[in-house]
Formats: structure tokens, C-alpha cells, sequence
């Protein structure tokens, strides 16, 4: 919403309207005149509060639930309050030494720092963090199978840059191990120095001609183990890693707001909503934010999301990071942790 559109509203009602949205969001609940005429620093009569709260109703910004006497703001509301009345917090250093060394502890491992990054969030801000993953673009430098347990075992690829991630598969029970070697030896003469979606293309093309090569265990692995990545170079962004669904559901009361809830974390888990996620966030700089029902994904669920992208040392955004929470969450506190989280993460995997 431009600012402009706040202005429209004269000083008295841009007042009201901020500290009946800080009152809403410390309790939860509506917010009668009485209460906002007893806030330090409010000098105006319970009438005079009526009055510009009924005003404030009638332009949309405000709604009375059930028969309440009291009063909350619509997302329209919430929206005017983030964009033009809210004043931003800053970071602590505290907060700022806690992201950094949750994130760098986690060592090298992209998938690590991402979900090191998430717990972090979800920690800090005690709503739900999401991480949309980047896919795997670096060229491959190493692929091998390492027997874990029976019937399952790590697919460890290494790129030139650095970066390891690690992959379960299952394998038949009673798998000999000379399987997973001849399974590695292929791999690896055809992996070093491509991309996986390089390889995914050749390796398929090979095995469809020389499959007679390979023992059929060993040609199983190998199809599984690019599997595991094959859908993250086929179907961009990659993955979405969500930490803290119990803190977004501890607001949550009445069962049908349950199923709403439900309904949102099933959506954020399709290949469409991350594309969706990523495409907000490269469309404008910096940290967005997704009020209620502006936006379809959280039509009901009486959720907002603020999110940032993070960016590679090519300054290519390639992923995005945030947390989920009513929409009475702490945006004065969370816009500024969800910024600076998506610069460390930036820095740490570029």
C-alpha cells in the first residue's frame, strides 16, 4: 500500500489505528476505547476513541468479531499499520551473535546452514521458519555409496566448490558391498566435473544402452541415487525445510482453525508454491510481506509470512528464507531478524 494512503487518514485516526493494532497484537484479542484510552500517552476520552475507531471501521480498516464491544484490524488494516506506521526495530547484537554462530556451526554443508538457519528463526522469532533451497548447480568433484544399516545407505556428492550433501537411499536387504563400489566406480567416471542435471541426462541416456554392464542392484542404485536429486534439477527451486509448526500452531484454538493451518503447510509443500515464494522474492529487493487474504496461498488461515531472498557471491538470488505466524505476529521484531538472517545465509553458502 503506497503511503500516501496513509496520510489520507488525519493525525488523531493514524493514532488510534497504531495503538489499536500494537494493543491487538500484544493480547490477541479485540481492543475496546476503554483499553486504548488507558495506554500511557493516549490523551482523548473512551468517546472520542469510539467515535474515530467507528470511522476507522467504516473505511475498512478496522471489524467488530461476533457482538464484541471491541475492535481488531482487518489484514486491509494490518497492511496500512506495516507500511506506514510501523517503526521497525533494531537488531541486537545478542540476536545477531546467536544467527551467526547457529548458522556457521553448522560447517560447510548447504542443506546444514539452511536448517541451522530455519531452527534459528523459529527460535528467535517463536513463529514457524521456512526455507526455500536452492537446487545444486556446482560441477560434481565426487559421488560415492556408504553402506549405513540394512536396506539403506548415503549417497555423498561433493562439488568443486566445496559443498557436501549427504542423501539417504534404500537399498535390498543383504545389498553385497562390491554393489556399491561398482556402483560408485560408474558414477564417478561420468559425474566429475558436470552439473548434476548434466549427469542425470547422460547417465540416463547411458544406462538406457549399456545397461548390460552394470548388475541389475547396481543399476537399481544407481537410478535411485540420482533420483535424490533429480526432481531438485527437473522442478526448480529445490526444497522447502519448515522448523516450528508448533509455535504457529499454539495460536491456534477452534478446530476448523486447525484445518486451516493444515491446509497451509500442505500448499507450501508443492513445487508450485515454492516457485510461487521465490518469484515474490525476486520481484523486488529486500524483506516482503504477505498479510491474511492479500495473498492466496494464506486466503484463511489467518497467517502472514515475511520473507527475504538470499543471494550467491554471483549476487544471483537463488533462495529464500522466513518465518510463517498469525498475523498479529511482532513484525517490528521479526522484518529486522528475517533481513539480517538472509544476508548471513547468503554469505555463508556463496
Amino acid at each position: 500500500m503506497p503511503d500516501n494512503q496513509v496520510v489520507e487518514l488525519n493525525e488523531r485516526s493514524r493514532e488510534i489505528l497504531r495503538r489499536v493494532v500494537e494493543a491487538y497484537m500484544a493480547s490477541g484479542d479485540p481492543v475496546g476505547s476503554r483499553t486504548v484510552s488507558r495506554i500511557e500517552g493516549v490523551d482523548l476520552s473512551p468517546a472520542t476513541i469510539r467515535n474515530v475507531m467507528a470511522d476507522l471501521e467504516d473505511a475498512g480498516l478496522l471489524y467488530a468479531p461476533h457482538t464484541s464491544a471491541g475492535r481488531m484490524p482487518t489484514d486491509f488494516g494490518l497492511r496500512l499499520f506495516v507500511d506506514g506506521l510501523l517503526e521497525v526495530g533494531r537488531l541486537g547484537e545478542d540476536e545477531r551473535g546467536r544467527i551467526e554462530s547457529q548458522c556457521a556451526a553448522a560447517g560447510v554443508s548447504v542443506d546444514h546452514v539452511l536448517r541451522q538457519a530455519t531452527e534459528s528463526l523459529s527460535g528467535l522469532s517463536h513463529q514457524a521458519g521456512l526455507v526455500v533451497a536452492p537446487k545444486t548447480e556446482a560441477r560434481l568433484k565426487h559421488i560415492e555409496f556408504v553402506n549405513l544399516s540394512p536396506g539403506r545407505a548415503l549417497v555423498v556428492l561433493v562439488s568443486e566448490n566445496g559443498v557436501v550433501e549427504n542423501r539417504l537411499v534404500t537399498v535390498p536387504l543383504g545389498l553385497p558391498a562390491s554393489t556399491l563400489v561398482e556402483a560408485t566406480n560408474y558414477l564417478s567416471a561420468r559425474l566429475v566435473g558436470r552439473t548434476l542435471g548434466e549427469a542425470v541426462e547422460a547417465i540416463r541416456k547411458d544406462l538406457a544402452e549399456h545397461r548390460a554392464q552394470l548388475d541389475t542392484l547396481a543399476t537399481e542404485l544407481v537410478e535411485k541415487g540420482l533420483a535424490t536429486r533429480s526432481a531438485d534439477v527437473d522442478n526448480a527451486p529445490g526444497l522447502l525445510i519448515v522448523r516450528g509448526q508448533s509455535k504457529l500452531l499454539e495460536d491456534v484454538n477452534a478446530v476448523e482453525d486447525l484445518e486451516r493451518v493444515r491446509r497451509l503447510f500442505q500448499m507450501l509443500e508443492t513445487k508450485e508454491t515454492l516457485v510461487k515464494l521465490l518469484d515474490v522474492t525476486q520481484a523486488a529487493d529486500g524483506v516482503q510481506i504477505f498479510i491474511g487474504s492479500e495473498n492466496s496461498l494464506f486466503q484463511n488461515s489467518g497467517c502472514s509470512m515475511v520473507i527475504a531472498p538470499y543471494k550467491n557471491a554471483a549476487e544471483k538470488v537463488v533462495g529464500a528464507i522466513g518465518v510463517i505466524g498469525p498475523t498479529r505476529m511482532n513484525y517490528a521484531r521479526i522484518i529486522p531478524m528475517v533481513d539480517y538472517t538472509a544476508s548471513v545465509v547468503g554469505r555463508l553458502i556463496g
